[in-house]
């Protein structure tokens, strides 16, 4: 490929990002107009929240796709614990089989990255929307949004350096730091559980780690603590970005217990 070739591939994606971007602001100044007369200045702050709620229904079917995936590989364990009687002697004989056995299943072990990795673009379209002062080439007028006390273009550190942890900006970010740590202790008390109940169900069926895709194990042990990791996004990035993070992380609680009950 010619530099001139590279040059206009990369014209014409930033001419679609920019593209996205504005109607993105369109859609959320929209929204905010529509239910101004209830929410008055913190508007554009509940059509975030509206929006993450769009994507995370378009999202949903995916979501069920993944829970059936897990129930799906739960109903293994018997078939690994064969595998792991057939091949007790050759760990990487006993690998290559249990990889097998989830491709002739259609099972995934990653199957419930999908939903999240399909929303990484929603946030990342709001990052930018309320990092960039200007839009279109025009003054961005979505930063003069806020919630409550709290500019939605702001970050903590602004919300601490204007009042500090107990100003009035810095109450919101308090509000938010408290939702997402009971959250992410739901989910951690949720996972841990899940987590006991598939090695005890192992144990009894005859399959250890042995029978475990290689590097799920050490996986397993970091995911209880990884919805911890929200509250330093929550942190570091926008306050438009950091609702979208906070309610797609309610909702994700929400739905998984309910689709794993």
């Amino acid at each position: 490929m010619s530099v001139f070739s590279a040059f206009s591939v990369f014209s014409g994606f930033s001419g679609f990002f920019s593209g996205v971007l504005t109607g993105s602001a369109a859609l959320v100044e929209c929204l905010a107009d529509l239910i101004q007369p209830l929410f008055h200045a913190s508007a554009a702050a509940a059509a975030i929240v509206l929006v993450t709620l769009l994507v995370r229904l378009l999202v949903h079917p995916l979501s069920r796709a993944a829970a059936r995936g897990q129930r799906a590989r739960a109903a293994l364990q018997p078939r690994l614990a064969e595998l792991r009687r057939k091949h007790r002697g050759d760990p990487q004989r006993l690998q290559q089989a249990v990889l097998a056995l989830h491709a002739e299943e259609k099972v995934s072990p990653l199957s419930g990255c999908l939903p999240g990795l399909l929303q990484m673009p929603a946030f990342f379209v709001l990052y930018r929307l309320f990092s960039s002062s200007t839009l279109g080439g025009d003054a961005n007028g979505l930063l003069g949004h806020r919630l409550l006390a709290a500019p939605l273009g702001g970050r903590w550190s602004d919300a601490l350096a204007d009042g500090g942890v107990f100003g009035a900006a810095g109450l919101v970010y308090v509000a938010l730091f408290a939702v997402v740590t009971a959250v992410a202790g739901f989910n951690f008390t949720r996972v841990r559980r899940a987590q006991a109940a598939a090695e005890a169900a192992a144990t009894t069926a005859g399959a250890g780690e042995a029978a475990q895709v290689p590097g799920l194990a050490a996986v397993g042990k970091v995911m209880p603590f990884l919805s911890f990791a929200t509250l330093v996004t929550v942190a570091v990035v926008p306050l438009a970005a950091a609702l979208y993070v906070v309610t797609s992380s309610a909702w994700s609680a929400v739905e998984r217990a309910v689709l794993q009950s």
